[in-house]
């Protein structure tokens, strides 16, 4: 079970809405998301949790590129609201690098299945077409300012955004939305 929420930061406090992720394809339809929830350039912070499995936070400032901390990269590339978050440039690869899957190909002639001893050895041995870390990925700074620390965003489980909420002082309003 998915729950997402906005929070954006306003001169009397935090705001929450709940918000639907159903039409929301990329990182940047998310940040236009995000930045339609403030009515100024104001803090907004997008809540995504995955019951027991991971949480991710995506900070929008403005204007600025979007910040982003996903608890467990691995778990969120299983699921469609986390491949949204885990972009290239968050897993330390190169825009448009699919060509990797590619090179661990073994394309020597036999892929017909000429040779079927080779073909096994080559399917027992393929590397992983997509290098995503177990663990966190990500900005684990992107809270300091509102007050959770790197430390205690790595050590969230559970209940991740109730006790970033906590943090926030905006459990009241959170909970409004869940």
């Amino acid at each position: 079970m998915y729950f997402a929420a906005l929070l954006a930061r306003t001169e009397d406090g935090w705001e929450a809405s709940d918000t639907e992720l159903d039409d929301v394809e990329t990182l940047s339809d998310l940040a236009d998301l995000a930045r339609e929830a403030s009515a100024e350039d104001d803090t907004v912070l997008v809540l995504i949790e995955q019951e027991d499995a991971w949480f991710g936070v995506v900070r929008i400032d403005g204007e600025e590129d979007p910040r982003i901390y996903v608890s467990d990269a691995a778990a969120a590339a299983r699921s469609s609201y986390g491949e949204i978050l885990l972009t290239d440039e968050l897993l330390g690869r190169e825009p448009g690098d699919d060509d990797a899957d590619l090179e661990s190909l073994d394309l020597d002639g036999t892929e017909d299945g000429e040779d079927e001893e080779e073909d096994d050895d080559a399917e027992s041995g393929g590397g992983s077409a997509e290098a995503v870390p177990h663990g966190p990925v990500g900005d684990p700074a992107v809270l300091d300012d509102l007050g959770v620390s790197e430390k205690e965003l790595k050590t969230l489980s559970q209940d991740a955004v109730s006790e970033i909420a906590e943090a926030l002082g905006a459990s009241e309003v959170l909970e409004t939305v869940r």
